[in-house]
């Protein structure tokens, strides 16, 4: 070993300060190409001539001393016991002696200490494990992930979050505005309603029907909320009181609801914000450089959660489409960089005539809806004989929404083909522009019913066209409680007279046409972009329909069972890879967007729009959010000059600067900590970098003293056993080291 050691000490490594093998490093040899002859760089210089000197000092540098016995592993390590390779018992063993090992040492009360913070933390592991064998389709989601990876679970889990959050907000608005109104209602409590006696705005005409009706108009009634269902606790109108007098205090119900519609708001936002951290992080730890994306995806891209045989050939197929769809982007990016002015003025041409084609088309389905909103509103009045045609009348703004969102996705993937993009930019604008055009639908309805609702021919004491809308809350309520009920009609539908008879014909049709066609794919995106369209749908109408949240819940808790049947029985995973981490964030970033879009009507609403003077809690106030400055007015005057010197603009000036001057310091903050992270991971590069330049010189040494006169006169082909060993230290820390960058 020793004379062996010596051939490769001799020869390549053991060197004085100025060694030539340490001056070939990669990180040298970067360091000295950064170094720029100039006046201004001599501290720069001075840094390099240092951080030389301290490579090649022989007693304090990183590869001073740099011989067999300085690189050999320690023979008694000192590991954790986690690592160590015993079974659990003798690991439990080995813990406790270390405990009390340490624990010699201390005090008493620290002793006390140290016992209390391990009963905590094995209690608060336990309680964690209880509330997870609780958790909502556990069982069903473990054997999603296990059939068809991470990507399809995201979505499922995805449900799973709505299901929670639509729960949560039936509960606090049945909490703080249904059950006191039903208490009152009952006789627990003095309720008071006073409505504002202004010529014919306080007329609610009654919507029950009067003597035989026929059995296919409770029908329309239970799918359109007219009728026997406009009467309950479903719609803004039957929330008629004002307030509810207990024993002991007040309960003011216009206060609560307005409160509630801000909490839930509020609500949905944090949480939402809070599930988008983890997702935010995990793209930021994934973007890094093509080189490194290669050997994530070679090395560290298989999902360990498949157990299916076809779901392990679909995720082997995947990889390699994501390597291919990889390589396409490079290929696209320097087909980009090598274009001429005439090729890029030509590209940039058809790309803009493309998009004023896409904005005609938007154009047109939003004029669509427009007018069978109005078509709508004004036959609905115009009952006929024709159940049908009744219930076509009451749903064309639902159908033609839902035409709109079927047919411009086509549109879309024809004209994304012409635009010349990088595959990944393609996926990611094409599903902005379907995002566009199924929140911005529900904007264009909701647009269509106030310009019904605002507009009046002759001059309007009520400040809203009451003759025709004497409760128009209720109105917009129905017309989200519509969208909602047909969105769960087309959902079931498509997967039972679509997808189902699809696989049909493709198990017991083996032609080229059925064979080419295949099953349906279960594509995330799609499915992600109906479910918060429904949420968007949810948040916008809890306002008009305060018990939409419970409808929603039992809707998408019908589409978990809906799409997991779908799944396992008609569709294949997407071909295209979607991986959990970056789908989660892209999933909540849309699912923001829709609060976005919620936030704007209802606010609106709520500020601008005068309330109706026949029904509902606000009959007294000219707006929803006059019961704020009202309620205001009614406090002991300390605690009102409190907030109005808060809500002042006196408060609102300085609070607003020192807001702008935290979010610069987390900002600047939040770039250090970016260029932290740039320069640790270009240091990781390079002393892989390094670690690579020294195994081949390592194997050309272990070459040359294995060609040498000396060994082939021994044993004829026995490998030199110091410079074996030093090969497997360095390629063991190697390989450590790249599976940790991966």
């Amino acid at each position: 070993m020793e004379s062996d050691g010596a051939v490769f000490h001799a020869n390549s490594v053991s060197c004085p300060a100025s060694n030539p093998l340490l001056d070939q490093l990669p990180s040298y040899q970067s360091l000295l190409y950064r170094r720029k002859p100039s006046a201004g760089g001599s501290g720069r210089e001075r840094r390099t001539s240092t951080s030389r000197q301290r490579m090649g000092s022989s007693s304090s540098g990183r590869w001073a001393g740099f011989s067999t016995e300085a690189r050999l592993p320690d023979p008694t390590p000192q590991r954790p016991v986690r690592e160590l390779s015993v079974n659990m018992k003798e690991k439990r063993r080995l813990a406790r002696e270390e405990r009390l090992e340490q624990s010699k040492d201390l005090s008493r009360w620290e002793r006390f200490h140290l016992r209390r913070l391990r009963s905590w933390r094995r209690f608060r592991d336990e309680s964690h494990e209880v509330l997870l064998t609780l958790q909502l389709w556990r069982k069903d989601i473990h054997t999603i992930e296990g059939k068809f990876g991470t990507g399809i679970l995201s979505y499922f889990s995805f449900l799973r979050f709505l299901v929670l959050l639509n729960f949560v907000m039936f509960i606090l608005i049945f909490g703080f505005i249904t059950l006191p109104v039903v208490i009152s209602s009952y006789g627990f409590g003095n309720s008071t309603s006073t409505y504002t006696e202004v010529s014919d705005c306080t007329t609610y005409p009654s919507s029950s029907r009067q003597g035989l009706v026929i059995f296919h108009q409770y029908i329309i009634d239970l799918l359109s909320g007219t009728g026997f269902l406009e009467q309950t606790y479903l719609f803004y109108g039957f929330y008629r009181v004002s307030t509810v007098h207990f024993t002991k205090f007040m309960y003011n119900v216009p206060l609560a609801y307005l409160l509630v519609t801000i909490g839930y708001l509020l609500l949905s936002l944090l949480w939402i914000v809070k599930r988008s951290v983890e997702g935010f992080k995990q793209n930021l730890v994934q973007d890094e450089d093509h080189f490194q994306s290669f050997c994530n995806k070679i090395f560290a891209g298989w999902d360990f959660c498949i157990t299916d045989e076809s779901a392990a050939r679909l995720k082997h197929s995947s990889l390699q489409y994501e390597l291919k769809t990889d390589l396409e982007e490079e290929r696209i990016k320097q087909k980009i960089a090598e274009r001429t002015r005439t090729e890029r003025a030509r590209i940039y041409l058809l790309r803009l005539v493309l998009n004023l084609f896409v904005l005609g088309v938007l154009a047109g389905c939003f004029y669509a809806i427009y007018r069978a909103t109005i078509y709508s509103q004004q036959t609905t009045q115009i009952k006929s004989q024709n159940f049908i045609l009744d219930l076509i009348v009451e749903y064309l703004p639902s159908i033609v929404i839902t035409l709109a969102n079927f047919i411009t996705p086509l549109i879309f993937d024809v004209i994304i083909q012409f635009e010349d993009y990088t595959p990944a930019f393609e996926i990611r604008f094409t599903l902005m522009r379907c995002v566009f055009v199924r929140l911005a639908s529900i904007g264009v309805l909701l647009f269509s019913l106030w310009s019904q609702i605002t507009a009046c021919v002759e001059p309007c004491p009520c400040g809203y066209n009451h003759k025709l809308y004497p409760c128009w809350e209720s109105r917009v309520g129905q017309e989200m409680y519509k969208l909602m009920i047909f969105d769960f009609i087309i959902i079931a539908a498509v997967t039972i007279f679509v997808e189902f008879p699809r696989k049909l014909i493709v198990m017991h049709c083996p032609c080229a046409l059925t064979q080419w066609w295949g099953q349906q794919e279960f594509a995330i995106p799609q499915n992600v972009l109906e479910i918060v369209y429904g949420q968007t749908i949810c948040w916008i109408g809890a306002f008009y329909c305060p018990l939409l949240p419970a409808i929603s819940t039992i809707k998408y808790f019908i589409i978990f069972y809906i799409k997991k049947v779908s799944l396992m029985q008609n569709c294949r995973p997407s071909t295209r890879p979607f991986r959990a981490s970056s789908s989660n964030f892209f999933f909540l970033a849309v699912l923001l967007i829709g609060l976005a879009m919620a936030c704007v009507p209802v606010g609106v609403s709520i500020a601008e729009i005068n309330s109706s003077k026949a029904c509902g809690p606000f009959v007294n106030y000219t707006t929803s959010w006059a019961v704020v400055p009202d309620t205001i007015d009614q406090l002991p005057p300390s605690l009102r000059s409190f907030l109005l010197g808060v809500s002042s603009e006196a408060f609102a000036v300085p609070f607003f600067v020192v807001v702008c001057m935290v979010m610069f310091y987390f900002i600047a903050l939040a770039g250090a900590h970016k260029r932290v992270v740039n320069q640790l991971r270009e240091q990781l590069i390079m002393e892989g970098r390094d670690k690579r330049f020294l195994i081949q010189k390592l194997y050309q040494a272990q070459k040359e003293s294995w060609m040498s006169p000396h060994h082939r006169s021994g044993s004829g082909i026995s490998q030199p056993r110091g410079s074996g060993q030093l090969s497997g230290v360095f390629l063991e820390q190697h390989t450590g080291a790249n599976m940790t960058h991966a």
